[in-house]
């Protein structure tokens, strides 16, 4: 939950102003000096000088004895990482998800890395008049959904690595043919969701049916999470420039960024 301040609410304005501080200091990620805070922060230096004093002995700015920079110190760190570890991305992806199922009218749902592989935990149906049929708890392919795709393509883990040749070796005694030709197709998808940062599945997996899933990624630039939607095949886009793609990559990033996350975007 976020919570909203009134404008006209009572507060303390000197922590307000001094706050004006450290957000030139974490803006800038690398220690400064206090002339350059004071004029990033639009104060005096003397006056700025006195609020570094107090930042300095509660934790939150440390100063470098031999340059006299200052940087963000241990206190701040913990109100960070405090901070991040609140971040829950299925709480946080609830408005997302509705904004973007509103923008693509198209169902769209979210999964994450689970014990038995890429899962769905939230949906939020379109209404349209082809029924998806997903739903919180389904386990999806690796190989054959988007959402499973988008882990294969952006997810680390062993024990990915080790379902995924599973599935492989599944596929290629079903169709009859030589595993290392079925690896080396998926590869080349992997490729192509890699370049456009978004994958994409065109009734591979139900019949009819076409999705895109967009990779969510955390502070720590890990895969966390999946955005994906779907629709009937004759009326969703599955070009990767289509306005249902920029949308996913848009909401993702949006969650991305929510969690944290600072780098460049898996579509950017």
């Amino acid at each position: 939950m976020i919570t909203k301040v009134a404008g006209d609410r009572q507060g303390i304005q000197s922590i307000e102003v001094g706050f004006r501080l450290l957000r030139v200091l974490a803006a800038a990620n690398r220690p400064m000096m206090l002339r350059d805070i004071a004029k990033g922060a639009g104060m005096p230096a003397a006056k700025a000088h006195r609020y570094m004093v107090s930042f300095m002995r509660i934790g939150l700015v440390e100063q470098d004895s031999a340059s006299g920079r200052y940087d963000l110190g241990s206190y701040a760190l913990d109100l960070g990482l405090a901070g991040l570890g609140r971040l829950d991305p299925v709480r946080l992806a609830g408005p997302i998800l509705e904004n973007l199922c509103e923008e693509i009218q198209e169902t769209v749902a979210l999964g994450v890395w689970g014990n038995r592989g890429a899962t769905i935990v939230r949906i939020v149906d379109a209404g349209a008049p082809v029924t998806i049929t997903l739903r919180a708890g389904t386990v999806l392919s690796l190989c054959k959904s988007a959402t499973g795709r988008a882990f294969a393509a952006f997810f680390r883990s062993p024990f990915l690595k080790q379902m995924l040749d599973d599935e492989l070796r599944a596929t290629a005694e079903s169709g009859k043919t030589a595993i290392t030709t079925v690896r080396r197709q998926l590869e080349k998808t992997l490729t192509e969701i890699r370049a456009h940062g978004i994958s994409r599945a065109t009734g591979s997996l139900t019949p009819g049916i076409n999705g895109f899933s967009a990779p969510v990624f955390d502070h720590t630039g890990t895969m966390v999470a999946a955005i994906t939607s779907l629709g009937s095949v004759g009326d969703f886009d599955v070009e990767w420039d289509s306005p249902v793609a920029k949308a996913m990559l848009a909401a993702a990033d949006q969650l991305s960024r929510r969690l944290g996350y600072q780098g460049v975007s898996a579509g950017g």
